[in-house]
């Protein structure tokens, strides 16, 4: 498997990476070998901007060591030939020095050095006087520059300077024979023209060379900024467990990190090589389906699509993204894949989805019994009024007075033949149109008494039938709103609880205000309003209060747009931790409450648009239920949301 140093870029449109020496023409295949030939191991290891100068001292000595063989062979021996002899021998120590030196200082220093006192002392000893003025000594700040730094090359160009400019002219003037055409005042002109065009030189080339250096160091900062961002790239690409990959125009394979190595290689049982074509599928359908896809991207579409990949016994989900490169002026020069696996992702949404179905059961389910409990309890309270009128109906059908009735009529019957006889002579007859005159007048007593109680008991029964379809439209429209005295309402939900208010000794205190008519719908009040009697009536039954007194009063808001219901007791009170989950279902503190009726009660007066709050001054010391109602109905908007 390929390493990340092997993640080579590779050109678009060509088939493989050329070597390096492939690039190498004309004289570099000859002379950089025999440059490099006369360096010592240590300088030819040395960066590609050091070597360049480590070759140019080996050329410039094989240069001067040429012209100064060539000097000694053409031209006859003479006193000033001395002079080149001895370069000609420093030129072959430079090369010795950098046979051996493990820097370019020493060799640099000795041949600049060298070729200045040569040529000072060539000038000196030449019988023409004009040898100052030869261009070779322009060549020697020059070198000297380029080669031996700043400080060294000064002083070289300093010892030029004066030596040409101003010792050579004394010299030529007071201890030796000036022969020239060139009068002394110009013959001292044009050395010292000649010294400051040495200095010139010198600072052109040191210029040249601050210049050369900074954008060098420009260059290798920058270069090392790249080599860094690109070795993170690569440790980021490297490191994520996605899938990376990058194609030429030829879907020829440019990058790939070692991720998408792994899986090609288990796929397609062969290494992915930078150059190679780029075959995932295994059909060649499914490859004419991928190349279609990346001439999509070449043309400079992003696109982005879900792959299911069998990987051996598992189905392996890929989440694909292809993206084309950018290059100068917008070109598309190839395109990028990126790929994640989702498996575990899919799986994990086929198991929510599951999940979900199982919870939309369960609160289905947990919905219906929250229903039928609502139902039960409402249910509940109203068959403790329809146990009592059923049980005063029992009673006064016990001590009826029907049967004596039937004993009169028997009599009757007895004395069918001489029944002017018996109601006129018999005592018992005599008495008998007295004693039926008072039947009549029980059994109408106790007709009347029997009606009222039987209309209670279809009033209950009434009550149980709306609680029933009420909680069966719940899932569809909600209740008939009509306008509806409340004083009336409150006394249907009193006459329900009378029998059981008055047998355990419950004052009833009523406080009436003059209010209008609401928009209510009738069950849903009714309902709230017996499960607060009823929640009253335990209160003050728990309660060892000798005058147990429930208060109903009834009054607008300050406002008049609210109608408010209270009804306080002075029973066993409520704990103020209590108090902020009074409402909450389940909540109760009865041993035999069930926590529903106070939750079901709050959920109805918010659909009414209203609101349902308790206030205690704490344990035995009473409570106050308010009920907050708006007098013009529900707010469509708000009821919508609550049915929602």
């Amino acid at each position: 498997m390929a390493s990340t140093s092997d993640l080579k870029r590779v050109t678009p449109g060509a088939s493989k990476v050329p070597e390096p020496g492939a690039r190498r023409r004309g004289l570099h295949t000859w002379l950089t070998p025999l440059l490099d030939g006369f360096l010592s191991e240590h300088l030819r290891k040395a960066p590609a901007s050091e070597l360049h100068r480590h070759r140019m001292l080996i050329g410039s000595c094989l240069f001067a060591l040429t012209c100064s063989v060539l000097y000694l062979l053409l031209v006859p021996f003479t006193p000033a030939e001395v002079s080149t002899l001895i370069a000609g021998v420093c030129y072959l120590g430079t090369l010795l020095l950098a046979r051996k030196a493990r820097s370019l200082a020493l060799p640099a220093a000795f041949l600049c050095v060298c070729a200045a006192v040569g040529y000072v002392v060539s000038i000196f000893l030449s019988a023409h006087p004009e040898g100052g003025l030869h261009a070779t000594s322009m060549l020697i700040p020059s070198f000297a520059a380029y080669l031996a730094g700043r400080r060294l090359s000064f002083l070289i160009t300093c010892f030029l300077a004066v030596s040409i400019g101003i010792a050579h002219p004394l010299f030529r003037a007071q201890l030796s024979t000036y022969s020239s055409q060139v009068t002394p005042q110009e013959f001292m002109v044009m050395h010292g023209s000649a010294a400051v065009a040495l200095l010139g030189a010198w600072v052109l080339s040191m210029l040249h060379s601050i210049s050369r250096d900074s954008a060098q160091e420009a260059l290798e900062r920058t270069l090392k900024t790249l080599r860094e961002s690109e070795g993170k790239l690569l440790s980021l690409i490297e490191s994520t467990d996605d899938l990376v990959c990058s194609l030429d125009t030829e879907k020829r394979v440019i990058t790939a990190n070692a991720a998408m190595r792994r899986l090609y290689l288990e796929l397609q049982g062969q290494e992915l090589i930078p150059g190679q074509p780029f075959i995932l599928p295994n059909t060649p359908e499914l490859q004419e389906h991928w190349y279609a896809l990346f001439d999509k991207t070449l043309a400079g579409e992003r696109s982005r699509l879900e792959v299911e990949q069998a990987q051996g016994e598992r189905n392996l989900v890929l989440d694909v993204s292809l993206s084309p490169i950018l290059g100068t002026e917008g070109k598309v020069t190839g395109l990028t894949l990126f790929s994640r696996d989702i498996t575990a992702r899919k799986v994990a949404e086929t198991r929510l989805a599951e999940m979900h179905r199982s919870l939309v059961d369960v609160s289905r389910y947990a919905g219906m019994a929250e229903v039928a409990t609502g139902v039960l309890h409402n249910v509940g309270n109203t068959l403790n009024s329809v146990n009592i009128s059923a049980g005063l109906l029992s009673d006064r059908l016990r001590h009826s007075r029907v049967p004596g009735l039937r004993k009169a009529a028997n009599l009757l019957h007895e004395h069918a033949s001489d029944a002017g006889t018996f109601l006129t002579t018999d005592p018992r007859g005599q008495q008998l149109p007295g004693y039926l005159l008072a039947l009549s007048e029980e059994l109408e007593k106790e007709r009347e008494s029997m009606r009222k109680e039987v209309g209670s008991l279809t009033a209950s029964v009434e009550h149980i039938k709306s609680i029933v379809s009420m909680q069966q439209q719940y899932a569809r429209a909600a209740g008939v709103v009509e306008r509806l005295p409340v004083p009336q309402l409150i006394e249907e939900a009193l006459r329900l609880h009378a029998g059981s208010f008055e047998r355990k000794g419950i004052h009833i205190v009523r406080e009436y205000d003059p209010v209008p008519p609401i928009l209510v719908d009738r069950h849903n009040l009714l309902q709230i309003l017996i499960n607060l009697l009823s929640n009253a009536q335990h209160a003050l039954m728990e309660s060892n209060t000798p005058d147990k007194r429930l208060s109903i009063r009834i009054r607008l808001s300050t406002g008049g747009d609210q109608l408010i219901i209270e009804f306080s007791d002075n029973g066993v009170g409520i704990a103020p931790e209590n108090l902020a989950r009074l409402f909450s279902q389940g909540f109760t503190t009865k041993k035999t409450g069930h926590g529903f009726g106070l939750h079901i009660s709050a959920l109805a007066a918010t659909k009414m648009s209203g609101r349902l709050t308790c206030t205690s001054a704490g344990l035995g010391r009473g409570a106050t239920f308010t009920l907050e109602l708006p007098l013009e109905g529900p707010n469509e908007q708000q009821e919508s949301q609550i049915q929602t």
